[in-house]
């Protein structure tokens, strides 16, 4: 039973994550940054051949974005705020 009361905190931590990012980026607070997830690590929109959230296919993978504090993306190696080729 604890197993599974752990699991749930896991699962509603990530949801909840999920929802309040999109939530900080209309604020202002949080920023897409391209090609610094790694592999199956992206927010969304991983480019063809991908659905959503976790389905980046390689490590810094340019089409694949998740959230970072604004102004640091940039400050990343290898992050971009647009998109980069495949």
């Amino acid at each position: 039973m604890n197993k599974v009361l752990v699991n749930g905190a896991v699962a509603a931590a990530i949801t909840l994550a999920a929802v309040a990012a999109p939530e900080a980026e209309a604020r202002g607070k949080m920023e897409k940054c391209y090609g610094v997830a790694k592999a199956g690590q992206n927010d969304c929109a991983a480019g063809p051949g991908t659905s959503c959230a976790g389905t980046s296919v390689k490590d810094g993978q340019g089409d694949a974005w998740m959230y970072v504090a604004k102004g640091t993306c940039e400050k990343i190696v290898g992050g971009s705020l647009k998109p980069k080729k495949a």
